[in-house]
């Protein structure tokens, strides 16, 4: 464990980080699954669609939390044996985590809100709390097709945080048992570093 880092990530930070990637694991799987139910279940597929933007927001809002948190709060320090490329790797996978975080849900409500249904579908996160629509699409000819290349850019999104999330699991893996330098234990609350 030669140039390892003891400092641990804040509970708070951890506890975002979990929760955050449970809810987008959850996402991910659901969005992929809601969309591709046929025509014959959708009543299942409106309520899915409804918890899919109400824990679409809910990331949002904790990625914001986050965030704050983030620019509050100094992160550990990346071990010294780290080269230079993988810091930057790492500094450059975290920001665009974040980047993700904010755009996929913002891509989602923007789908939302450009759909010709916007007007007679309101949105109520977990069915109690009134969503806005985005005021934006009101003079749009043809909001269907709108909202379906937007619906193609928060697909996208989706895909590129999938490979980010692959990226983010393989290195995580190879600092725990090929570097052996601690990394993971600073995020995880049960391993010791």
């Amino acid at each position: 464990m030669a140039g390892a880092s003891t400092e641990r990530y804040t509970p708070v930070a951890i506890a975002l980080h979990w929760l955050i990637a449970i809810l987008l694991v959850g996402q991910l799987a659901g969005g992929f699954y809601m969309h591709g139910l046929p025509k014959e279940q959708a009543e299942l597929k409106f309520e899915l669609y409804q918890l899919h933007k109400s824990f679409g927001v809910t990331i949002l809002f904790l990625t914001l939390i986050r965030l704050g948190w983030r620019l509050t709060h100094r992160a550990p320090a990346l071990p010294d044996a780290m080269a230079a490329w993988e810091k930057a790797a790492a500094r450059g996978a975290h920001a665009g985590f974040y980047v993700l975080l904010v755009a996929l849900p913002l891509a989602g409500w923007l789908v939302v809100s450009a759909s010709p249904l916007a007007d007679s579908v309101p949105t109520y996160l977990f069915g109690v709390i009134p969503w806005p629509h985005l005021p934006f699409f009101e003079g749009v000819e043809d909001r269907r097709a709108l909202s379906h290349e937007i619906a193609e850019i928060h697909e996208y999104l989706a895909f590129a945080m999938i490979a980010l999330i692959v990226l983010h699991l393989g290195a995580a893996l190879k600092h725990q048992f090929i570097n052996r330098d601690g990394v993971l234990g600073r995020m995880l609350p049960f391993l010791k570093v």
